[in-house]
């Protein structure tokens, strides 16, 4: 089999002191592999400017100066993680055979590629980078991710458990990604559905290389709810399910009540009134808002926005 034309592609958003770092490793990393007639030596590594407000696309400027592997894409706003690397994936489709996302942090094993591409010589279309345990992680970050992942297979998503989005694509699955529509994406969940021939490679995360954490609770909670929100409409029907058993209860409290007045035991309840109303009044305005979090995403949907705005691209 012909060693394959890679793209690495690496979203960044204010990765100035992480990227000289990432791309010293990538590139003793992509030499090795081209050394060893793993990959094509006209293999790139494309790093996109999610809008960084630092010097991050500097310092991208300064690595495709100094060699012609690293390539540029600068966004013209912040568009967010997935974004960009649909930006990433949107450009490097016609050029490449396969392409591996990572982060620019470097948490995930570069070493781990080496199983990638061994799997994709095998006949794998999706190889995801699975992580072998989550010891490093605190006990609230590793609760949560387990939960999340349990929760959404109740839900019915498919996901590869203790995967992010460290993944090799071929060609073919990388263009049958690109044909999904939808503005509201989450990866982890739409990949696969693409059922081509899958793989796993698992591997031990490490630290960030420097810089700080860009996932903060806030928007580690914003993640979540998109990803439940995007791929599933159970959580509407477990709502639906909660009205249905608060009006049984209801039914029940009314007939509780003639029993009680026929046989003049009723007394002025305020606490049993005042715990009724917060409760239904809660309950009603948890599903507004849930419901509203859909409408939001159809909202969004029918304006047909373009996922990235391309500002600059060094080839």
């Amino acid at each position: 089999m012909k060693a394959p034309k890679l793209f690495i592609i690496i979203p960044c958003y204010n990765e100035q002191e992480a990227l000289p770092i990432t791309a010293k490793r990538l590139k003793e990393l992509t030499d090795d592999m081209a050394f060893r007639e793993i990959i094509d030596p006209a293999s790139r590594i494309m790093l996109v400017d999610d809008g960084s407000k630092d010097d991050t696309w500097r310092v991208i400027e300064g690595l495709h100066m100094s060699d012609s592997r690293f390539e540029g894409v600068k966004l013209a706003h912040n568009a967010g993680h997935m974004n960009a690397l649909w930006a990433g994936m949107t450009l490097a489709v016609d050029r490449c055979d396969c392409i591996i996302s990572i982060d620019a942090d470097l948490q995930d094993d570069v070493n781990a590629m080496y199983g990638f591409l061994e799997e994709y010589r095998k006949g794998a279309d999706v190889v995801s980078g699975v992580r072998s345990s989550r010891k490093k992680d605190t006990w609230f970050k590793r609760t949560t991710a387990q939960g999340f992942y349990r929760l959404m297979g109740r839900l019915g998503v498919e996901m590869v458990y203790n995967h992010a989005d460290y993944r090799l694509l071929s060609q073919r699955a990388l263009k049958a990604l690109l044909s999904f529509g939808e503005v509201n994406m989450f990866l982890r969940g739409m990949v696969p559905m693409l059922g081509f021939k899958t793989a796993e490679v698992y591997y031990e995360r490490g630290e960030r290389v420097a810089g700080e954490s860009k996932y903060p609770l806030k928007k580690m909670v914003a993640f979540a709810m998109e990803g439940i929100t995007s791929l599933s409409n159970k959580p509407i029907r477990y709502v639906l399910a909660l009205g249905a058993l608060c009006a049984l209860l209801g039914l029940a409290m009314a007939v509780y009540v003639v029993i009680a007045f026929i046989n003049h035991h009723t007394v002025a309840g305020w606490a049993s009134l005042m715990m009724s109303v917060w409760l239904l009044g809660g309950l009603q305005l948890m599903a507004l808002g849930l419901i509203g979090e859909y409408v939001g995403k159809i909202y969004m949907e029918t304006k047909r926005r373009p996922k990235f705005i391309l500002e600059e691209h060094l080839k």
